[in-house]
């Protein structure tokens, strides 16, 4: 049973910088690819960015493309969101999830992943 746990979220503001990580446990992480996603009060959860098994393939949003990176660390398990730049309107509950998926280009929408962490908050005052 795949287990997520998200961290690094905060109250920053307007221009700085946060890394987010995501630990998963009961399973490999080499054996998703890996997503991150975000979700404000009265919308759908929104597809941020995604990462491949091997790294070499990543998909953005493109409110966050040019000023966030995911990335992934087999040995740590764990996968990651850097943003910079922040905004207030990167504020959000930021999810991270994994999609057992084989084939087919990485996935964007909530749907096509199967396990989610809890969420951290992320606030950016302007």
């Amino acid at each position: 049973q795949v287990q997520l746990v998200e961290s690094g979220g905060g109250l920053v503001q307007a221009g700085d910088s946060l890394k987010l990580s995501c630990a998963m446990s009961g399973r490999t992480i080499s054996s998703y690819r890996m997503a991150w996603f975000r979700q404000t009060p009265g919308k759908e959860r929104a597809f941020v960015a995604a990462v491949s098994r091997n790294s070499q393939t990543t998909v953005y949003t493109d409110s966050v493309r040019g000023r966030s990176t995911i990335s992934r660390d087999s040995a740590k398990n764990t996968v990651y969101l850097q943003m910079n730049n922040l905004k207030p309107e990167d504020t959000a509950v930021y999810y991270c999830a994994a999609d057992p998926s084989l084939f087919g280009n990485l996935r964007t929408t909530a749907v096509a992943y199967a396990s989610w962490g809890q969420g951290t908050q992320v606030t950016v005052s302007s």
